[in-house]
């Protein structure tokens, strides 16, 4: 298991992005472990063309967190 922190793609709004609900990525989201290997799409405006996959714990300058629970 990979450890995933702030600031890395598991934690941005993007990862994941068009399936978001999805439970997999949730638990990603509130543990903070993804299993290694574990890729997904990058739906950043500037790059979501490219149709990228990117590992949980890849990071860029385009993070932007996600919302917090309330």
């Amino acid at each position: 298991m990979l450890k995933i922190t702030d600031g890395q793609c598991g934690k941005c709004t993007h990862f994941g992005e068009h399936h978001a609900a999805d439970n997999g990525l949730v638990q990603i989201r509130v543990s903070g472990q993804a299993p290694e290997g574990y890729t997904d799409e990058c739906g950043h405006p500037k790059l979501e063309s490219l149709h990228l996959r990117v590992a949980a714990n890849s990071g860029c300058d385009g993070y932007s967190p996600i919302a917090k629970a309330s």
